[in-house]
């Protein structure tokens, strides 16, 4: 670096006496030529002096130039997503070594963004290992839990803890079910196969699929829209998104409630919104309620663990769609889904 330094210094200096030889021969000239006339000698002394300046300052900035240049452009390449974009920093001065503090941050955003990968990554592995390790027991205990159903007999409290039993161990295969999901998700090992679906076909699908708990808890499901939108989606994916929606709704409204889900196209949206008139969300929780495991002090659900919702976006951001949320306290929530309608060129 040192040798690379003295090269530069050298460079400066050469330019330096060539300007001033420059400038001692051309007013050696015009001072035999005017010999006679002291003030324009000097007069032109002067001049040429201050033109030899000029010229060593242009050159000299214009290298400045070119330098910052190319080290906004490695900077710009790194904004880009290029990891390995550096600054060139092998000479010394004030400059450079603000070029290898940049080089240096770089390198520590690197080792940051690195650590923050595998740490996901680890964290992503776990979650799956242990949702497939639950699996057996899980299956294991369903089937314990129907054999004492089957030797309950006349016994009421058999009857009353193993059904109590058997909702709970729904309710930790769901969570087991989510979390493999989201794993999957994460990891980008699920492919969305799109292809061209009725948007009312499906709605009707979650509405037979809730019809049950609607009749049990007293609630009204309402449909409504046009009958021959279609959406590029996956289907399968979309209606597990949709669901999730539409079961935080039923879990947080109460007998004779209402939960309508609407549909309807626009010029360049097809936007789905599932809303109810229930207990709505408070104002503190509105921005986290897509976060896993999110739980409200102001909820009173105790059944819910908080992967409904964080599942259902993921899902439907991997369909290139947004999820908003509007909800007032007492009056409801409604949950706006909105697909990009792909232009066709």
């Amino acid at each position: 670096m040192k040798i690379l330094a003295n090269k530069r210094i050298k460079a400066l200096f050469s330019r330096i006496l060539m300007c001033i030889l420059v400038f001692a021969v051309v007013a050696a000239v015009f001072m035999n030529v005017t010999a006679q006339n002291t003030a324009v000698s000097i007069y032109l002394s002067s001049l040429c002096m201050a033109v030899a300046i000029l010229i060593f300052c242009y050159a000299y900035f214009k290298e400045q130039h070119v330098i910052i240049e190319t080290a906004a452009e490695q900077i710009t390449d790194y904004i880009a997503g290029d990891p390995d974009a550096r600054i060139q920093c092998d000479e010394e001065g004030e400059l450079y070594r603000l070029f290898q503090e940049v080089n240096s941050l770089v390198s520590i955003l690197n080792a940051h963004a690195e650590n923050e990968l595998r740490a996901k990554e680890f964290l992503k592995n776990t979650i799956a290992d242990i949702s497939h390790q639950l699996k057996t027991p899980l299956a294991a205990l369903n089937v314990y839990n129907g054999i004492l159903q089957g030797e309950a007999g006349n016994s009421q409290t058999i009857q009353k803890f193993t059904g109590l039993s058997e909702q709970e161990l729904e309710r930790i295969e769901t969570l087991v079910q989510n979390l493999l999901k989201i794993a999957k998700l994460d990891a980008g090992t699920i492919v969305i196969e799109k292809a061209e679906e009725n948007v009312s076909e499906m709605m009707g699908g979650i509405e037979r699929h809730f019809a049950f708990r609607a009749m049990q808890e007293e609630k009204k499901m309402v449909l409504s829209g046009d009958e021959d939108i279609s959406l590029m989606c996956d289907r399968n994916w979309l209606i597990e998104a949709i669901g999730n929606i539409v079961k935080n709704a039923f879990d947080h409204t109460q007998k004779g409630n209402e939960i309508d889900i609407e549909w309807k196209q626009f010029a360049s949206v097809i936007q789905v919104i599932i809303k109810d008139d229930g207990s709505g969300i408070h104002p503190e929780d509105l921005h986290h309620i897509f976060k896993r495991f999110y739980r409200s002090r102001f909820s009173k659900d105790a059944q819910g663990v908080g992967l409904g919702l964080p599942l259902a976006k993921a899902v439907i951001e991997a369909h290139n769609g947004t999820i908003e949320v509007d909800s007032e306290l007492g009056i409801g929530t409604a949950f706006t889904i909105n697909f990009l309608i792909p232009t066709k060129l």
